[in-house]
């Protein structure tokens, strides 16, 4: 195909009615197809990162990865210049893509061309275009000329995804935009592409600017402050303060001061005026991260807030305005708290009027690679590794494996299984692929009722072997789900005692109680 033709072609697909992810992959498939390369790449730039939007020929984690600029100076030369860069394969420096080719898993790539070019969308620098291709000598200088020809339809591409962003932006602000579009201005922080995640940040996008209270709902580790902090950047207090408060690390003497604050001498040590959170987050949001770990006597001057917008200082006479909005966020039933007792109904009610369940991981599909995906790079960076991906059947281990600790747990997972491979002797001039074995998926210890046994209890045959005590049965019992809230939280105890429901000191005393080492 010629490059009018391809011209031709990309020009036809932008007054065609496509999605933007369609138009794009559309788009770099076309320049992958006409040049014969290996992978082609279109990455955005977000401040020191470059974020890929849409690939051909890369693995299937590409797209959840995030390259700082500072550490691939191929990407940050075609950055830097006007016109199209190019690469030899005797270049010295790096590639971004090595053992990253589709259908090369792991693979070292020693011999092969790369080529680039910068994109400008209003006179500003937008990103770049990334060609790879596994045989020398594939980006001549024809080649080269043909991309320049081209890169005006490539950023044509851009400008309009970008133009139809914004004009999805004001059919929401309408209440016009149909559930499952994806929002303008997505927060790329936020990983995946699941219908699950793009339905929940349609539905943050819709309640941000609601000044209603809101309720994020989900397990443990599915990132529910990041969620928070999205719903809080795209409301209009965005200019003002997000405070983060974790109820579950408030003692209950302290609760009350660290919320509302106090005045001078309202108690031993308060010698000045000291404003709470409520005051700090003035103008913008509260985030009240595990509120149902809240003492019920906090829970009665909370109401009082969200009802009036009013607080009183701890030993202060009068009462003050605030004007906060506040979003709470917990990995419990609150309903089932309501029901014991331990949670007020009239609350509950003031913080659920916009409940929002995140999904778990093992609801998300291939999301689970896309995160992978940026884990990976982080720790590639963080290890100073050539280049760090999964193999297949890697892969394959981390769409079968239940997530009982979601995106917190994947992330220690992949972490401990790249210190794993630089222990076990790979050279950081390698391109390291992580095996299934390494990742030690099958030496965790799940909750009940993750996995289903192969066989029951009653299929088992009845043996003489005596029974254990009972108190070795409960020890026992104790050693499992101390160790498996360990594993999910990556060692941290403080985390661990909340999943447990246990206070952190008593954690510690049973732990050594059974021997298990802190």
């Amino acid at each position: 195909m010629t490059v009018s033709a391809i011209h031709l072609l990309l020009l036809t697909d932008l007054v065609a009615d496509l999605p933007v992810a369609v138009r794009l992959q559309r788009l770099v498939g076309s320049l992958r197809a006409h040049f014969g390369c290996g992978a082609v790449a279109l990455l955005q730039l977000e401040q020191e990162h470059l974020r890929p939007v849409a690939v051909a020929g890369l693995v299937n984690d590409a797209l959840g990865r995030r390259f700082a600029v500072k550490d691939h100076p191929r990407l940050a030369a075609i950055l830097q210049r006007r016109g199209v860069t190019c690469f030899h394969h005797d270049s010295v420096r790096p590639d971004p893509y090595d053992g990253l080719i589709a259908g090369r898993v792991g693979e070292p790539l020693p011999v092969h061309d790369c080529m680039g070019m910068a994109l400008d969308v209003e006179g500003e620098r937008w990103g770049v275009i990334t060609l790879d291709a596994l045989e020398v000598g594939a980006f001549d200088a024809q080649a080269q000329a043909a991309l320049a020809q081209l890169a005006c339809a490539v950023e044509a591409a851009v400008r309009v995804t970008r133009l139809e962003a914004q004009i999805r932006g004001l059919r929401l602000s309408a209440g016009s935009l149909p559930v499952g579009v994806p929002a303008a201005g997505a927060d790329n922080d936020i990983v995946g592409q699941s219908g699950a995640i793009t339905h929940l940040l349609h539905e943050l996008q819709v309640v941000a600017d609601s000044e209603l209270p809101v309720l994020l709902l989900g397990e443990t580790g599915v990132g529910k402050e990041l969620f928070a902090h999205r719903l809080h950047r795209l409301s209009g207090r965005a200019a003002k303060p997000l405070v983060h408060v974790n109820c579950a690390a408030l003692p209950e003497s302290l609760a009350e001061s660290e919320l509302f604050g106090h005045a001078r001498g309202a108690f031993s040590g308060a010698v000045n005026d000291r404003p709470g959170r409520f005051e700090a987050a003035e103008g913008g949001t509260l985030f009240l991260d595990e509120v149902g770990e809240l003492p019920l006597s906090i829970q009665a001057k909370l109401l009082r807030t969200l009802q009036n917008g009013e607080i009183q200082r701890l030993g202060a006479d009068r009462p003050r305005r605030v004007n906060v909005r506040v979003v709470a966020a917990t990995n419990r039933s609150l309903r089932d708290h309501v029901r014991d007792g331990s949670f007020r109904p009239d609350l509950y009610h003031r913080l659920s009027v916009y409940p929002i369940l995140i999904p778990p991981l093992r609801e998300r599909g291939n999301d689970v690679l896309l995160l992978a995906g940026r884990f990976l790079e982080l720790n590639r960076a963080r290890l100073g590794l050539r280049s760090l991906r999964l193999s297949s059947q890697a892969e394959d281990a981390l769409r079968r494996y239940p997530w009982p600790g979601n995106v917190r747990e994947l992330e220690h997972v992949v972490s401990r299984a790249a210190l794993k491979a630089v222990s076990r002797g790979a050279g950081r001039k390698e391109i390291v692929t992580l095996e299934p074995d390494m990742l030690g998926l099958d030496g965790l210890e799940l909750p009940a009722g993750w996995a289903t046994p192969a066989r029951s209890a009653a299929d088992e045959p009845m043996t003489a072997s005596p029974l254990p005590a009972m108190h070795e049965v409960v020890e026992a019992s104790q050693r499992q789900a101390i160790r498996q809230a360990l594993a999910l939280h990556g060692d941290n105890w403080a985390a661990a005692a909340r999943q447990l429901q246990l206070d952190a000191s008593n954690l510690h005393k049973l732990a050594r109680r059974l021997g298990i080492k802190a």
